[in-house]
């Protein structure tokens, strides 16, 4: 997640949404680039909007899963692909795609809009004669982990498992913690987490992902969402539920410095979800 407060562009969206959002449509690359097989992936919401996204199949035979990556609040997925490029040679298909507005995706983005996208994503997915049958993971990373949760809180059966990596608890949470940790902007903007909606806190919704199991990771070091709101949610969450928390790393900082570690820690828990042990 970008930090929430700066660079923001008021007049491109709802007043208080705009601090939330950072798409670009830049070119930082492709799965291309690491001799991955991929295939653009047009996804169409239910009111209408063109979304891009990039599914990645495995060569393994059958697959152990397929991962729908819910990416974070700035960039598009040229940039966040390599979250996730480790998947299809540990045996898992996977979908990352842009929400409205992001890369090559139409329209603009709004809270609401990024859950139709991700029920439309999750659905093209479903409808894919390579994946059905098969087992879903949600995957959401910052402000996607908190799509995640509302997406698997409302598809019971249609979601095998959830990972949520560096969440915060809610929109006006997060916009108080960036608030109130810097004087300057509090002495001016003290007012301004009033003005953010609760509508589809992350908090409201874990506690409906049971009988999903779910597995919570963030970085003890995380300098953009607090640690404690993983915690936090994983008080709320019902069993079955795990957490992780990542000694020394910053935010989603252990994909780039051990990402040996936190592939191996995902494998464990989705195969042991499977094996009906968590």
């Amino acid at each position: 997640m970008a930090h929430p407060f700066q660079g923001a562009r008021p007049g491109t969206m709802p007043f208080f949404e705009h601090f939330f959002y950072y798409p670009d449509a830049r070119d930082r690359g492709s799965p291309a680039e690491a001799r991955l097989d991929f295939e653009d992936a047009a996804i169409r919401t239910a009111d209408g909007v063109t979304l891009h996204g990039w599914y990645l199949p495995t060569p393994a035979r059958p697959a152990r899963g397929t991962v729908l990556h819910l990416h974070g609040n700035a960039a598009n997925i040229s940039g966040h692909w390599p979250f996730v490029g480790w998947l299809p040679a540990a045996g898992y298909n996977v979908l990352t795609f842009d929400y409205r507005g992001f890369g090559r995706s139409g329209g603009k983005v709004t809270r609401e809009g990024t859950i139709l996208d991700a029920e439309a994503a999750l659905d093209y997915l479903r409808g894919r004669q390579d994946v059905a049958g098969q087992r879903v993971i949600l995957f959401g990373q910052s402000i996607g982990a908190t799509i995640a949760a509302v997406i698997a809180s409302r598809r019971h059966g249609q979601v095998a498992a959830v990972v949520m990596d560096s969440a915060f608890t809610g929109y006006r949470d997060i916009a108080a913690h960036h608030i109130y940790r810097n004087p300057p902007m509090l002495l001016i903007a003290w007012w301004f987490p009033f003005g953010v909606s609760k509508t589809y806190d992350a908090i409201d919704h874990v506690p409906q992902i049971s009988p999903t199991p779910i597995l919570f990771m963030h970085g003890t070091a995380d300098r953009i969402v607090p640690p404690v709101m993983s915690q936090r949610l994983y008080e709320a969450a019902k069993e079955p539920k795990e957490i992780w928390m990542v000694e020394g790393m910053d935010h989603m900082e252990v994909w780039e410095e051990r990402g040996d570690l936190a592939a191996r820690r995902f494998d464990e828990f989705v195969q042991a979800t499977a094996r009906g042990r968590t």
